[in-house]
């Protein structure tokens, strides 16, 4: 059984609950997930132990918000090439934040990636739930591959 951790940067709650829909994505392939805040990360051992890492943050005047940008800082050291990686985000208007971790995860960490980032206005609108569920269920697909 694969290991995954999510984390998610939010103001509004909004980014939690996409994370916890794809960690239920994720436990529905019979995979492991553990969904954590992003000051819960601190150094790049707790980025350790995992078979795939998704990140996730809301946009907020156009960017993440700054504790995942300060979090991805530290990500950069710890190794992550060729672990299985996704990103994710709520947003109001233009949801950059989530294209933007993901091109970091794919780039600069070099890790492989699934085909996109997930960006959502809200969970339960549009399909919301199924979208992060399915999401999760990718990334799990990744690991059973």
């Amino acid at each position: 059984m694969a290991k995954t951790l999510i984390v998610y940067a939010t103001r509004t709650g909004e980014s939690k609950e996409i994370g916890n829909l794809i960690a239920e994505g994720i436990r529905f392939s019979g995979h492991e997930a553990k969904v954590v805040k992003v000051n819960e990360i601190s150094k790049e051992a707790d980025l350790q132990g995992y078979d795939a890492l998704v990140f996730g943050s809301a946009t907020y005047h156009g960017d993440m918000i700054k504790s995942m940008k300060t979090m991805l800082f530290l990500a950069e050291k710890a190794n992550l090439e060729g672990k299985v990686g996704g990103s994710f985000g709520a947003f109001g208007w233009s949801g950059e934040a989530p294209v933007r971790i993901f091109e970091t995860m794919k780039n600069i960490f070099k890790m492989d990636m699934v085909s996109d980032a997930l960006r959502l206005k809200n969970s339960s609108l549009g399909g919301g739930v199924t979208m992060a569920q399915d999401y999760g269920k990718e990334i799990a697909g990744k690991l059973a591959g």
